[in-house]
């Protein structure tokens, strides 16, 4: 039942503008990847924290950990950084304030498969800051 409602948000996710843009900066699991392939590339935030450093190569880059292997804990905290390096992006190049209230990485990162985060707002929030910076 829950693959029912999961396979098309997750399709409807993978060519949404967020993952559109962020395919510019290189292919997504290895580039021949399945939709889940390519989701699971980009919520277990490895990928994410690479664009992150293009964009801003001056930034202090913390340990990103590179296996997550569905561990959520390695998961929340890869997202954690990124929305760290975002959050310092904005404010030291772009020197903005951010005013709205940030993703919530534990929803992405306890149970990315729920498909709570592909029909959340949360998934709005992301468009908008991660585009917000490009």
């Amino acid at each position: 039942m829950e693959n029912e409602i999961f396979t098309p948000l997750l399709e409807q996710f993978i060519s949404s503008p967020l993952v559109t843009w962020v395919k510019t900066f290189g292919p997504l699991a290895g580039g021949n990847g399945s939709n889940l392939e390519e989701y699971v590339a980009l919520v277990d935030g490895i990928f994410l924290n690479e664009v992150m450093l293009q964009i801003n190569p001056k930034s202090t880059s913390q340990r990103v950990n590179k296996k997550v292997n569905n561990d959520a804990s390695l998961r929340i905290q890869n997202l954690s950084i990124l929305v760290r390096q975002i959050k310092s992006y904005y404010q030291e190049t772009l020197q903005q304030l951010i005013m709205m209230s940030l993703p919530n990485v534990l929803i992405i990162g306890r149970n990315p498969f729920s498909g709570k985060f592909l029909e959340n707002k949360d998934r709005s929030k992301w468009l908008i800051f991660v585009i917000g910076k490009g």
